[in-house]
């Protein structure tokens, strides 16, 4: 079984021609090393998951060696007008900003303005002073104690922090009115008593990853969307990705569905895919857990900068050792819970850390994350591969299709 480390040397045998140039580059499937027939199996096997009524429409994009080798959409972007799913539709990609938000943390570590390894109430005062609770399930009387230590940074983006797992009482509808700042979101969390011991257990936790993107504002001295559109965005050339849409770029948005009585229906409310013209119209939440919006191409582009160790159109994002440091597991044997087995957590991207994680046929040592309306993105250092899969389907995800495409993606390499 190869190691980590040997996975990542197996890039050194990439052509120097190929890796000369750190910009994507949209090609054919011949130039990246791939089949082009097999490859054009893949939007025929999507269009028969729209034809089935299981998806309104997908769009996949698959890139290797830095070469855009498949970038394909069938089916609908909005399924009542019958308006087509184009490539440069734009999806709520939900808890795939996840990882943005880890890109962006690390860029403050690289600055010296904050360490992985910081008690989160070095930067945001408010969570001195946490307690734990230590009530069992179904008991009436509430007991709680001091936890043994603070949380840290590092806690809060492998999901180990103890943090709640959803919205606190009395803000359940933030997240479709969004109408409190960050700030103020993030203070109500700061004040709710942690599940568990930081760092013994695993809790998927977006109050946690909220927390995070206040520490990014407080350390930064800019707003959360602002550091994230001049820092993330603009480099890398990904115009099409916002945590507010602007009005001219509405009409692209894809629309959200559920699968009800047997058949696609549109979701409702902001969230869930309600009256687009009026999404998050005088919002103040950036919503660091899911608020992004972005295009295939845009999110190929941040993760092909990954694979490329940092880089990405000739300008460095972030070290090397900072991508082997997100995207290294750091869960151990703790199981992510709602994961598939064989997966595992670096710092908000998921891994592939045994040979159960790659039975779709990616190779140990992936890692990406997925969002709550089905959609995928991973990156495969292994294969040099990056593959991007973008539905809108609420209340269970896309599992069967996303990892139809992500079979199909690997099997179509031939060198």
């Amino acid at each position: 079984m190869m190691t980590q480390m040997q996975r990542r040397a197996t890039l050194l045998l990439i052509p120097a021609l190929v890796l000369s140039s750190s910009l994507l580059i949209y090609g054919n499937g011949a130039k990246a090393g791939m089949d082009p027939e097999r490859l054009a199996k893949i939007p025929v096997r999507m269009k028969a998951f729209v034809d089935q009524g299981t998806v309104a429409g997908v769009v996949t994009l698959v890139a290797r060696h830095g070469v855009v080798a498949s970038l394909d959409a069938v089916g609908y972007q909005d399924l009542e007008t019958k308006k087509p799913m184009k490539t440069d539709s734009i999806f709520q990609i939900m808890s795939m900003t996840k990882p943005v938000v880890a890109v962006a943390i690390m860029m403050l570590v690289e600055e010296g303005k904050v360490a992985v390894s910081d008690p989160v109430e070095k930067h945001l005062p408010e969570f001195r002073g946490l307690w734990l609770n230590t009530s069992k399930p179904g008991e009436k009387e509430r007991r709680q104690v001091r936890p043994p230590r603070a949380i840290t940074l590092r806690d809060l983006l492998t999901h180990t922090s103890g943090m709640v797992a959803s919205l606190p009482e009395g803000i359940g509808e933030l997240y479709t009115k969004m109408h409190l700042t960050l700030a103020e979101a993030v203070a109500i969390y700061s004040q709710q008593p942690l599940d568990f011991e930081p760092g013994t257990k695993w809790q998927y936790s977006n109050p946690g990853i909220a927390t995070l993107g206040r520490v990014i504002e407080v350390a930064s001295g800019q707003p959360f969307e602002k550091f994230l559109f001049e820092r993330i965005f603009q480099p890398l050339g990904m115009k099409d990705s916002f945590l507010f849409v602007p009005q001219d770029k509405i009409d692209r948005i894809a629309m959200v569905y559920k699968r009800a009585e047997g058949k696609l229906q549109r979701s409702g409310g902001d969230i869930l895919g309600g009256d687009p013209s009026q999404y998050r119209k005088g919002s103040k939440y950036s919503a660091p857990e899911f608020g992004m919006y972005s295009t295939a191409s845009d999110l190929a582009a941040l993760y092909q900068m990954m694979l490329n160790g940092g880089t990405y159109n000739s300008r460095r994002l972030l070290s090397r050792a900072s991508v082997n440091l997100m995207t290294t597991l750091h869960t151990g044997s703790i199981e992510p819970a709602g994961h598939s087995t064989g997966m595992g957590y670096g710092l908000a991207w998921t891994v592939v850390r045994d040979a159960l994680g790659t039975l779709q046929l990616q190779s140990e040592g992936s890692y990406g994350h997925g969002g709550a309306f089905g959609t995928q993105g991973w990156a495969d250092p292994q294969k040099d591969l990056v593959g991007v899969f973008l539905i809108q389907r609420s209340a269970g995800g896309a599992p069967d299709e996303s990892n139809v495409f992500k079979t199909m993606a690997a099997a179509a390499i031939v060198e």
